[in-house]
């Protein structure tokens, strides 16, 4: 907090991507950042080839060299690279996933310092960040390992219309099914209940469980693992979560039927992801719930082929900045509740007379 105003980090991502056009374009518009202070940690000279390269007006960086630097109704910039750094538009580089690595490493040790409300990531690729420091397939995992203070995550992907979590991430189609156990359903399912509790002010969520198979099993025709979803869902109904299911994906999502529901758990990546990105890929974003901090991201990934040409859309980006800033606006009135619940019950009532 500086300034009484919230700070939200932005990684930077992969350089040679659309994360700086995304970047960029969001903050051109000083409204967005009123609330709160943003602080980019990547590249001033990379924002400056991108700003150059796409012709946008109106971004001034301010460089900085520590968060507690940082100005509000600004676009602070801490440099997390060496200057002679190289972009290489449209092309995955080793450079650019040292870059990016750099960015998250830098990122954690400030929010560990608590000097960061939230971070929103730009998009990495998966392949050229790895390394002995990074051995995730994705940023879920990173940042429970380095900031969940012991607590499982959940991806979870949020649109106006749907917010689908996933009980297995980012393995092998080959082992989805070997993975899946009851205890890690209801484990998911709770995490996904308490999120929409915590960060997204819904009292009584109801959730939809998808089936694994196709037609849900069709009554062990077509596999057995919807057993152990139901004993899932009946173990997790008697600690008091409102979930239904299981449902076959297809005709769940062709029927129009996740508008009845507050949340939809999916049992795989793509099961979740396709219809959810088919519905809303410029708008849509993923939140890492379950964890004491606040990270959203864009929807969509680096997206080389569209990298300088200036035709990437940004409201994805945006969207994540402002569910960030949400969702710590959300805890932070949940915290004051659980604090004081009379007082607030007495502002409530003062309010109403």
């Amino acid at each position: 907090m500086i300034a009484n105003k919230p700070v939200i980090a932005i990684t930077h991502g992969d350089m040679n991507g659309i994360s700086y056009e995304v970047i960029l374009k969001t903050f051109a518009e000083p409204r967005v950042y009123e609330d709160f202070i943003p602080v980019i940690y990547g590249s001033s000279k990379a924002a400056a080839y991108h700003r150059k390269q796409l012709d946008i007006q109106g971004v001034n960086l301010n460089i900085i060299n520590s968060v507690q630097e940082a100005g509000p109704k600004k676009i602070n910039l801490i440099n997390c690279t060496d200057d002679d750094i190289k972009v290489d538009l449209g092309r995955s580089t080793p450079e650019a996933g040292k870059a990016a690595f750099a960015a998250l490493e830098k990122v954690v040790e400030d929010m560990k310092s608590g000097l960061i409300d939230a971070v929103v990531t730009g998009p990495i690729n998966k392949k050229n960040i790895q390394s002995e420091q990074f051995h995730f397939p994705g940023h879920t995992e990173f940042f429970e390992e380095h900031l969940g203070e012991g607590q499982k995550s959940l991806m979870l992907l949020v649109n106006d219309v749907m917010r689908v979590a996933v009980v297995t991430g980012h393995i092998p189609v080959k082992d989805i099914a070997a993975t899946l156990t009851k205890e890690l359903i209801i484990e998911k399912m709770k995490i996904l209940n308490a999120s929409l509790k915590r960060d997204f002010t819904i009292i009584r969520p109801r959730i939809a469980v998808l089936g694994l198979n196709p037609h849900a099993g069709d009554e062990g025709l077509i596999g057995t693992e919807e057993e152990m979803i139901r004993a899932a869902l009946k173990e997790a109904e008697k600690e008091g979560i409102l979930c239904f299911g299981p449902y076959p994906a297809d005709g769940f999502f062709g029927s129009g039927s996740f508008n009845r529901f507050d949340g939809i758990l999916a049992m795989y990546h793509d099961q979740g992801l396709i219809p959810f990105k088919t519905a809303s890929m410029d708008q849509g974003v993923n939140f890492t719930a379950g964890l004491p901090v606040i990270r959203t991201s864009p929807a969509h990934g680096t997206a080389y082929d569209l990298a300088g040409k200036n035709e990437a859309s940004e409201e994805s980006f945006r969207q994540a900045v402002f569910m960030a800033f949400d969702i710590l606006r959300h805890r932070k009135q949940n915290a004051e509740i659980a604090a004081n619940p009379l007082k607030v019950e007495e502002k409530r009532g003062s309010k109403i007379a």
